[in-house]
């Protein structure tokens, strides 16, 4: 932060004050005077700080008034289809932290009784009773586990299954190639850290996962947004573009298989096209592979690293949504980065505990996974439906949604000029969470959308929380 100007520092102070309700809509910013004053900077800094928070959409002048915090810009957006441009716009930097934090603040501080923001299962479609059992059996035979250090490298017999389930994605590795990390958020973190700098650009998704760009903001690297369709996934037209007319571009970061937030399952043509480019332009492609296993095809998706063939694909993955979201427990093998990786990993978290991995080793290879798999992947299928015979019965018109082939959320596009933050606030006053859409992108272009997690049974609570939502969004309509 303190290797920007001046101005951007100040208007980085100002814009945390907005985000975070300490500058409401409508309160007056300091005047230029003001500025000047307190912060001790000349007339062209006070007035460029301004300036730059009028470009961010956050101010407004007022003629011989002075400027004034405004409320946040919406904007119509395209249907949940096909990129009808190939536009892109530059790499952005505005602080998604900010924005995820003011959404999660504002949770916290509700009293919320449907949550329907996550992207997770209820706790009892899991197979907690198998993993509980495994690690009973664990500590029984092996009563001083926990008091010995942690082998390095990880519980051979994991990595094996990792390897082994890794197959039935097209992916050949060795069980010594699987560097078991802290969930998928660490895999991605420590992929991002072996193949960029500081400064550097990564195209990804447009929606994509929040989680993905706080990463990249907090290893100071930029965020290059591309197109990307709820059927097919990113536009490879568009990135091709963006990657001739932008430079700087490292690395390119793919959900293929059940797209965070959209859901899409990307054409195996695609992605073998996507790794033949990205090993020409010799720019890195890390796969999030998180929720492959939960796709409804008759046959397993073929991951994107099964077309790699100079090891320029990192393939991440976790356990985190698909066996138990209280285990975070997740791999990635590496290619060609792979020995920078685990030092990385060595040096950023050490190696992961065992217990955890132990029992996700018995649960492989007792058959547990595919049997609960097999449960799992219809309860999903049967609550996406019904969540999305709730849509259409709630919602007034104009509302749209893609309902994707398996997993746990779906995307919704609102009718025209509703906005997304504010029906998440609105909602959160009646004891419901959902994920508007600003939280998948760093600008705007997605506050017509939310994000519904289908993850929890059906029930009369949930159904009477998405008639109250589909009030709240005809009630913005009029």
């Amino acid at each position: 932060m303190d290797s920007l100007p001046l101005y951007q520092q100040l208007a980085h102070h100002y814009r945390h004050a907005i985000v975070h309700g300490t500058l409401s809509p409508g309160d007056r910013m300091p005047s230029v005077r003001a500025l000047m004053q307190r912060h001790r900077v000349s007339l062209s800094t006070a007035l460029q700080t301004c300036r730059q928070l009028e470009r961010d959409g956050l101010l407004e002048a007022r003629p011989r008034l002075g400027y004034y915090v405004t409320t946040p810009r919406t904007a119509s957006h395209q249907a949940v289809s096909e990129p009808t441009s190939l536009r892109v716009d530059p790499a952005q930097y505005v602080g998604i932290h900010e924005r995820v934090s003011s959404f999660l603040a504002q949770a916290h501080q509700a009293r919320v009784e449907v949550n329907l923001a996550g992207a997770c299962g209820a706790p009892e479609l899991y197979p907690t009773d198998a993993l509980r059992s495994a690690m009973t059996r664990v500590l029984r035979q092996q009563p001083l586990l926990l008091g010995h250090p942690v082998t390095p490298a990880g519980h051979a017999p994991f990595r094996a299954a990792v390897a082994r389930l890794a197959l039935s994605a097209g992916v050949t590795v060795s069980p010594d190639e699987i560097v078991v990390t802290h969930g998928c958020t660490e895999a991605l973190t420590l992929a991002l850290r072996a193949v960029t700098q500081p400064g550097d650009i990564v195209a990804v998704e447009s929606p994509t996962y929040y989680g993905l760009l706080q990463i990249l903001e907090g290893l100071g690297l930029r965020a290059l947004e591309i197109p990307t369709s709820p059927h097919t996934g990113i536009s490879l037209e568009a990135l091709e573009l963006a990657a001739r007319h932008q430079q700087g571009v490292k690395a390119v970061v793919i959900n293929p298989t059940l797209q965070n937030p959209q859901g899409a399952i990307m054409p195996e043509a695609h992605r073998r096209r996507l790794v033949n480019w990205c090993e020409a332009e010799d720019l890195a492609l890390i796969e999030d592979d998180s929720y492959s296993a939960l796709a409804d095809v008759p046959e397993p998706v073929q991951a994107a690293k099964a077309w790699d063939r100079s090891g320029n694909v990192i393939l991440c993955a976790s356990l985190h949504k698909i066996v138990a979201p209280g285990l975070r427990l997740g791999w990635l093998t590496a290619g060609k980065w792979q020995a920078r990786v685990e030092m990385l990993k060595y040096s950023q978290s050490r190696p992961n505990e065992l217990l955890g991995q132990i029992a996700a080793a018995d649960l492989f290879a007792s058959g547990a996974l595919e049997r609960h798999l097999a449960r799992f992947k219809p309860r999903l299928r049967e609550q996406r439906a019904r969540m999305a015979d709730a849509i259409a019965r709630h919602f007034p018109a104009g509302t749209r949604f893609s309902e994707p082939c398996g997993g746990l959320n779906l995307w919704v596009q609102l009718p025209d000029g509703v906005s997304s933050q504010t029906l998440f606030s609105a909602a959160l006053q009646h004891g419901i969470r959902i994920s508007p859409g600003q939280m998948f992108s760093n600008s705007d272009r997605f506050d017509g959308y939310i994000r519904l997690n289908c993850g929890l049974p059906f029930s009369p609570a949930i159904d009477a929380a998405m008639r109250r939502l589909g009030e709240l969004v005809a009630r913005q309509q009029r």
